[in-house]
């Protein structure tokens, strides 16, 4: 598989550009696809459609205590939820450095004492020695793919064993043709949890994946119930009930379609052997 310093190389250069309206855009290279739109000075505003659906995680954890997001991008999702969530701490793991520098001159992505960057391989902070994670978020993308060492079932497993009892993985995936391993990533996701849901986001090929720690399955009325709560008690912007209600889809039934990813099974530039 690559190695992270050829991971981040492989994105291509960081670039930051403004609209008319003053949203700024983050991309890896010229003409490459959007890893990151915020407003700058204004956290609450989550322009991207995927951003919004995978706050899903606060219906499964409406009162975190730590949360761990890997991939920065321009900062939108932690600091939406450090705008949220003043009393939670928020670890941001991004493998290129400049991303992270990007992201603090040019985003208004500011570090607290709640809210840190770390500047490393998410796979390598996962594994290492660390605190426990109500949610772990996981956001991390190249120019065009999902690092694959970030979707086998030995990380998924990893990232599972970071979670406190009850908490979540979220993530993020394309269902669309530039993503053939789609099915393989959600089956892979079945057998890495004990339970997985599925959340369709309007206008868009992104899926949001909740995978849970522990055997404890929520009916959509029960999310839709807590995601409304959350929205009164942390003054949402957006009816994150409406999103759970029209967009959540239980996976109950194990998917047959595709692989299970595992180490074993990616060749030397992060592949399967045959893709």
């Amino acid at each position: 598989m690559a190695s992270p310093d050829e991971s981040a190389q492989a994105a291509g250069p960081v670039l930051i550009t403004e609209d008319d309206d003053g949203r700024r855009s983050l991309r890896f290279g010229e003409g490459g696809a959007r890893q990151s739109v915020v407003w700058p000075g204004e956290p609450l505003r989550l322009e991207l459609p995927y951003t919004r659906m995978a706050m899903v995680a606060l219906a499964f954890m409406p009162r975190p205590e730590n949360i761990l997001a890997v991939g920065l991008g321009g900062g939108a999702i932690p600091m939406f939820l450090r705008a949220v969530l003043p009393d939670t701490h928020i670890d941001v793991v991004e493998v290129d450095r400049e991303v992270v520098e990007a992201a603090k001159q040019y985003c208004g992505f500011q570090e607290d004492a709640l809210l840190r960057a770390h500047v490393a391989d998410g796979r390598a902070f996962i594994e290492g020695e660390g605190p426990p994670y109500d949610v772990i978020i996981l956001d991390a993308y190249g120019a065009d793919h999902i690092p694959l060492h970030l979707a086998t079932r030995e990380f998924l497993g990893a990232a599972r064993s970071r979670l406190t009892r009850g908490g979540v993985v979220v993530g993020n995936v394309w269902e669309s043709a530039a993503n053939p391993l789609y099915d393989a990533m959600v089956r892979t996701y079945q057998v890495s949890f004990h339970g997985l849901s599925l959340f369709e986001v309007p206008s868009s090929t992104n899926r949001i994946l909740v995978g849970l720690e522990g055997p404890l399955r929520l009916t959509r009325e029960a999310l839709v119930a807590q995601a409304r709560r959350v929205e009164q008690e942390r003054g949402l912007p957006f009816r994150l009930s409406s999103l759970v209600a029209q967009r959540y889809r239980p996976l109950t039934r194990r998917l047959k379609r595709g692989r299970v990813l595992t180490d074993a099974g990616l060749g030397h530039e992060g592949l399967p052997p045959d893709e």
